[in-house]
């Protein structure tokens, strides 16, 4: 399928400081400019989450990564290596990006995605992208396209219509916090 014209409705709105739904490599998400503070604001308002609650961002492959963290520790870059399934990773201080996006301590998550619609549109972007879960805080996460809520589709300003006919049921990502000095502590397996 030709998920061209999506790729460049969704650019519209990061550009313009919107909000969109879209699938990643994992669940379909509320996304956003990582760097445009007004914009995760309004991803905050739309799930009606505390700001105190840090939001995961997509990147397109360790280069981008590389641009919006301080440092990536050792232990980190290994386990980027060798996993096999989407893990997002928690880094011990973020830069360049809106500080809604960032923990009170200043770390990140972080994920490599590794889904092509996704990859393209960050490619585009050349800027990462808010992924937090399409729901409201507190509710369960949808699993697939028809598990968002009808208030959550109309509180975007764009809605990918590719893979909406998806009905796996899809998990989030593992999380795991890795500190500079190689500490690890699993947050979400």
């Amino acid at each position: 399928m030709d998920y061209r014209e999506d790729i460049n409705g969704a650019l519209k709105a990061l550009r313009e400081g919107g909000v969109i739904i879209y699938p990643t490599d994992t669940i379909w998400g509320l996304g956003c400019d990582a760097t445009n503070q007004q914009a995760v604001e309004k991803i905050f308002a739309i799930k009606k989450r505390e700001e105190s609650k840090s939001l995961i961002i997509l990147v397109n492959g360790y280069q981008m990564l590389e641009r919006y963290v301080v440092s990536i520790p050792e232990a980190a870059a290994g386990i980027l290596e060798v996993a096999d399934k989407p893990i997002t990773i928690i880094y011990p201080s973020g830069k360049s990006l809106a500080p809604a996006v960032l923990s009170a301590d200043g770390s990140v998550g972080i994920r490599i995605c590794s889904d092509d619609f996704c990859n393209e549109l960050i490619t585009r972007f050349r800027k990462p992208i808010v992924s937090t879960s399409a729901n409201i805080s507190d509710t369960p996460s949808p699993r697939n396209f028809p598990g968002i809520s009808e208030e959550i589709l109309m509180s975007a300003d764009y809605v990918v219509k590719h893979r909406q006919w998806d009905t796996e049921i899809k998990t989030p990502s593992s999380v795991i916090k890795v500190e500079d000095d190689g500490v690890i502590q699993i947050i979400r397996k």
